[in-house]
């Protein structure tokens, strides 16, 4: 938050990350540089979250038949909103629990896609989500684009969708990518002539490839997405 921050001496940037389904699958678009108060993003970012609140519910459901009571119950001890409940707070339950050695193992074993315990959900569409973020005059980036599995051509036009909607960047550096995927999504950014980011996708210590402030940098000819901003 502001305060963290300013104890910090850190520079601030709004930000919004939204689940989007794509070709059945869900992706992940962030919203930078974004006005938190925009009444079109709020009430994009409420529809969404009503059907997070859903598929939550309907989680902790199946992964009771699996011999995981009051796992709905356990996971919200983990959420400061309600309405912001994923399928990591249950891992975080999971895991405080004996029922998995860690998140990645809950991901595996139970909560990843076609996993006995994965509901499927139908997320925001792709055009809204960047509408959105237009909206609140933020830059839509697609985030570490490497979780999705998508083929080649997929993907090329995933790609091309993503710019005719005025998508401008795409995550290159990010935790949840290898070093070959750095190179990877770099060569991607020069290919579609995409702005470059970074980000960490840290959620707590221990539940990610790297802690906060350890990424490598960009390579050096891309250009970073928030030089508008900072």
């Amino acid at each position: 938050d502001l305060h963290a921050a300013q104890v910090a001496h850190a520079e601030r940037l709004s930000g919004v990350e939204i689940s989007v389904t794509w070709a059945s699958r869900t992706v992940h678009i962030v919203g930078l540089g974004i006005d938190p108060t925009s009444a079109t993003l709020i009430d994009g970012l409420a529809r969404t979250r009503n059907g997070r609140a859903a598929r939550a519910e309907a989680i902790g459901e199946q992964l009771a038949t699996l011999g995981i009571p009051d796992a709905y119950q356990g996971a919200l001890k983990y959420v400061s909103n309600p309405d912001m409940i994923s399928r990591t707070h249950f891992a975080r339950f999971m895991v405080e629990n004996g029922y998995a050695s860690s998140t990645q193992d809950v991901f595996n074993r139970y909560l990843g896609d076609g996993k006995p315990g994965y509901v499927s959900h139908r997320w925001a569409k792709l055009a809204d989500a960047v509408g959105w973020i237009q909206a609140a005059g933020g830059e839509a980036i697609i985030a570490h684009p490497g979780r999705y599995a998508y083929s080649p051509v997929e993907f090329d036009a995933f790609f091309a969708e993503f710019i005719d909607l005025g998508g401008k960047a795409i995550e290159v550096v990010t935790g949840s990518h290898t070093p070959d995927q750095y190179r990877e999504y770099a060569d991607v950014a020069r290919r579609f002539g995409f702005e470059a980011s970074r980000g960490s996708d840290f959620h707590a210590p221990g539940e990610g490839r790297v802690d906060l402030g350890t990424l490598p940098p960009l390579p050096s000819d891309l250009k970073p997405v928030w030089e508008r901003w900072l």
